[in-house]
């Protein structure tokens, strides 16, 4: 699969024990900034409040993706007022799926956090969250499943969101209260073999969420509220959700492909076999040309479905 990357002011090298001992917390929070100068600092000062008064040592990185406004000089401001607090600036936009990935490579905690700096999460209960990691080993994700929708094109999107949930519930076989949360914490080693499938823009929570089920990695759900964003929205409903379909076959394919692939060719063959049968009554000792075409269509298919599988499975990951 091709993913296009965006480099941020310097190649980052991702954190080890060996390389960052002293620098290791319980907790890093991965805070990507677009064009949020005029509350950004109501985030940080809601995530800082909430950390301080748990139990968890915690860093909040935050990236400012080459915002256009004066987002860069109010967090090197505020830097002043959290200790906490680093700040990783881009030299170009690169997507809020690239500034994630990046900030969990760099992250010096045990556990990572990705929300938003929108005020539309309640990030007062990222201790919570955290927390269900910590109390139970089992879990590798705890997700923030929004009980309503308060994003632009909301009468758009959500029933665009209910039907690409849908699908992918169908392809990986299991319940998904919320796909595309932006709010959630998963363990860092877990997260990182997964982190180069991340595309650069929204649908890299779609993407961290079906290859942890892809493969087994249990994640649990958390009830939120979810409010109305702060500022501009950067999300575009027609380019976006046709982004989410795809990422989620590309994703589906990518772990499972004989789930895509081989119903359409089972279908395929057996409508072919059904016409074959209907000709020979209608007109004996002659198959039409499309009763033929068919069932090779239906015998390709399966073959490539039974390929890509061969290949998922000898990929050694």
């Amino acid at each position: 699969m091709l993913l296009t990357e965006r480099i941020p002011t310097s190649d980052p090298v991702p954190a080890t024990e060996d390389d960052q001992p002293t620098n290791r917390v319980d907790v890093t929070v991965v805070l990507p900034c677009f064009n949020e100068q005029d509350h950004v600092l109501l985030e940080i000062a809601r995530i800082t409040e909430a950390l301080d008064t748990s139990e968890f040592s915690y860093e909040l990185l935050v990236i400012d993706d080459a915002s256009t406004d004066n987002t860069l000089e109010v967090l090197q401001k505020a830097q002043e007022n959290y200790p906490h607090m680093r700040l990783e600036p881009f030299q170009r936009n690169g997507g809020t799926g690239t500034a994630r990935r990046i900030g969990t490579q760099i992250a010096h905690g045990e556990i990572v956090v990705w929300t938003d700096a929108d005020m539309s999460y309640p990030n007062e209960r990222i201790p919570e969250l955290v927390r269900h990691l910590k109390e139970n080993p089992r879990i590798d994700q705890v997700v923030g499943a929004r009980t309503s929708e308060e994003g632009s094109h909301k009468f758009l999107r959500v029933p665009a969101k209910f039907v690409i949930r849908k699908i992918a519930e169908r392809l990986i076989n299991q319940k998904i209260p919320d796909l595309n949360s932006g709010m959630r914490a998963m363990r860092r080693e877990v997260a990182l073999p997964y982190l180069r499938l991340l595309p650069p823009g929204f649908s890299c929570v779609t993407t961290i969420t079906m290859a942890f089920l892809a493969n087994q990695h249990d994640i649990f759900y958390v009830p939120i509220d979810y409010s109305k964003r702060a500022g501009k929205s950067k999300f575009k409903f027609v380019k976006d959700a046709y982004r989410y379909i795809l990422q989620v076959l590309r994703m589906v394919m990518y772990f499972n492909p004989i789930k895509v692939l081989l119903p359409p060719a089972l279908w395929l063959i057996g409508i072919g076999v059904v016409k074959a049968v209907y000709d020979l009554i209608a007109h004996p000792f002659k198959i039409a040309e499309n009763t033929i075409l068919l069932f090779l269509t239906g015998l390709i298919i399966a073959s490539l479905a039974l390929l890509a599988d061969l290949i998922v499975r000898s990929r050694g990951e």
